[in-house]
């Protein structure tokens, strides 16, 4: 796997340790075009970087080495972590996003995610788990990498969580129910920005943020039994229960 470098100067200078690299977190650049991306990484007014990019061509380019704290994750929060950028490797991936033509990721794009995810993880050892979309850690500002993104194909290389449908039963008719049901759920999986037993107009964030990883069928906002399912499967796949 050929790896070209294209450094930028937005890194924090205080260099961390091996073991504080616990996550992978994806992004999409949701720019024009690679070059504008590459341009915005590398200007250093725009205080924002990865550690490595994929272009549409599946060429990786490394941008921030490994032990920089890169400036992709901003403020964030996942289980007890908060602004994982200390924490994390930051990918960007070469996508015009939902602002300006949201597109598939090309298959050469993922394959050599991949690769480089599997690097990543046996190096750091990193758990599975802790493979991430920007949208996970950040649900209320971020979208990506959407609901294009192929989370199920990654976790068939032990990379991010998916679930196995269990034929569980859920009989709630009771809609503050199922949604307080589905927040315990997702605090139990790692999802912050929300209180248990308290819904807001902020909720639907999460919601979203949820069901473009799990449920891309239906990025509707709102809380059905079959995302409830979902949740409940997460935390069984996960022994969270």
């Amino acid at each position: 796997m050929r790896i070209k470098t294209n450094f930028s100067p937005n890194f924090s200078l205080q260099k961390r340790l091996k073991k504080s690299i616990k996550f992978v977190i994806i992004h999409y650049t949701g720019m024009q075009s690679e070059i504008d991306s590459i341009e915005r990484l590398k200007n250093i007014k725009s205080r924002v970087s990865c550690h490595y990019l994929i272009n549409r061509k599946g060429e990786i380019i490394q941008m921030v080495e490994d032990n920089k704290v890169a400036w992709h994750a901003g403020k964030s929060k996942w289980k007890n972590f908060e602004n994982l950028n200390e924490n994390s490797i930051g990918i960007e991936l070469v996508n015009k996003g939902h602002e300006h033509g949201y597109q598939n990721f090309s298959n050469i794009q993922i394959i050599n995610l991949i690769k480089l995810c599997k690097k990543l993880k046996k190096k750091y050892k990193i758990i599975s788990e802790n493979f991430l979309g920007h949208s996970d850690i950040a649900p209320l500002r971020k979208l990506d990498p959407g609901e294009k993104f192929p989370w199920k194909k990654l976790s068939k290389h032990k990379l991010g969580c998916w679930y196995k449908n269990n034929h569980k039963k859920i009989e709630l008719t009771d809609q503050k129910k199922i949604e307080n049901l589905f927040f315990k759920n997702l605090n139990k999986i790692g999802y912050r920005y929300f209180k248990i037993n308290k819904r807001t107009k902020a909720d639907k964030f999460i919601i979203l943020s949820f069901q473009k990883h799990y449920f891309p069928q239906n990025v509707s906002g709102k809380i059905d039994l079959k995302t409830l399912k979902i949740s409940y499967f997460l935390v069984e796949e996960l022994n969270l229960a």
